[in-house]
């Protein structure tokens, strides 16, 4: 089920529960393109999945709990947030991986794509969010 809520400039954010699965990062995709496509921002389409894609693949690979939140606002008209939250405290840390190994390269990716991210730990766990910003926006 989608849950729709207003953002910042009216609006509706979208939100949903997927399981901590591997398979969840198309699930999350799929909601990004909703949300894009309803916005009419298109041009965000192939950095936002794949900034989606990261951030789910971190939280099911070293987050906790069986389930994850995923959601996709827009906090100004240029503007896509991207937040997922699972129930572990550990902060997400980039990694520096040398040219043989083939993991570790997500919040790289995700720092070179989004204009702004970072982690907010909280009680019940942490949210990792990033924000992705239209060119005409910027």
């Amino acid at each position: 089920m989608t849950a729709a809520r207003a953002t910042s400039i009216g609006a509706p954010g979208y939100s949903q529960t997927f399981p901590s699965v591997p398979e969840s990062a198309g699930l999350a995709r799929g909601l990004v393109a909703t949300a894009l496509r309803v916005w009419r921002l298109e041009a965000l389409l192939n950095e936002s999945t794949l900034v989606a894609t990261e951030l789910v693949a971190n939280a099911v690979q070293h987050g906790s709990g069986r389930y994850l939140a995923f959601s996709v606002e827009r906090p100004s008209p240029f503007r896509v947030r991207i937040r997922v939250t699972d129930q572990s405290r550990v902060r997400p840390v980039p990694q520096w991986p040398n040219d043989e190994e083939t993991r570790g390269r997500g919040l790289l990716l995700v720092a070179a794509l989004a204009v702004g991210w970072g982690a907010d730990v909280h009680a019940s766990g942490k949210t990792v969010w990033a924000d992705v910003m239209d060119e005409a926006g910027t």
